[in-house]
């Protein structure tokens, strides 16, 4: 079992990013940089059409292989892209990570808080995963404000390469459990 293509939250729909997003998503991304800059390591360079369709390419690829699930954040009666997320098997099968970014412009909306919610209700719902996870640096403090509002537990600080400019080198692992449904937000 895997998510599903569309996975509606109540602010929310998340779509599975499909070929022809790749120049909204290269305009939501530009308009975005400086706010994304600081914390994602993909966000240093410019983005171009090549790279926003080389990202949905592989998002594909990921997605029909089972590894990762990763969605176009949009309006529910909309189709303008207000950000992105994901879901990665990047710590065995058991486990799946939680990513997101909301558009510079959609910030403070409770939009990343809606995502993240649903994507780890569906992530809880697939019989193989006990536990989902929130990774991000102990100073980005909106990432880790989402985690806390879901009920995720801050499980332990660890150092981390520092890949962004505002990263402290100290990543924050947020958890929750199969038996700790998340929090409404």
């Amino acid at each position: 079992m895997r998510p599903g293509l569309r996975i509606d939250a109540d602010a929310v729909v998340l779509e599975r990013w499909r070929a022809g997003d790749a120049a909204a998503l290269l305009a939501a991304v530009s308009e975005s940089l400086d706010h994304l800059r600081p914390w994602m390591a993909w966000a240093a360079a410019p983005p171009t059409l090549a790279s926003m369709d080389g990202f949905v390419a592989r998002s594909s690829e990921g997605f029909d292989a089972g590894t990762d699930f990763n969605y176009a954040v949009r309006e529910p009666r909309g189709r303008a892209i207000l950000g992105g997320c994901g879901l990665r098997r990047r710590r065995g099968r058991s486990v799946l990570e939680i990513g997101y970014w909301v558009h510079a412009a959609h910030t403070r909306r409770g939009l990343a808080t809606a995502a993240a919610g649903a994507l780890a209700r569906t992530a809880l719902a697939i019989p193989d995963v006990t536990r989902v996870e929130i990774r991000c640096d102990a100073g980005n403090v909106p990432s880790a404000g989402v985690a806390r509002r879901l009920g995720f537990r801050l499980d332990r600080v660890e150092d981390d390469a520092v890949r962004a400019p505002a990263e402290t080198g100290r990543a924050m692992i947020w958890v929750l459990e199969r038996d700790q449904p998340p929090a409404a937000g």
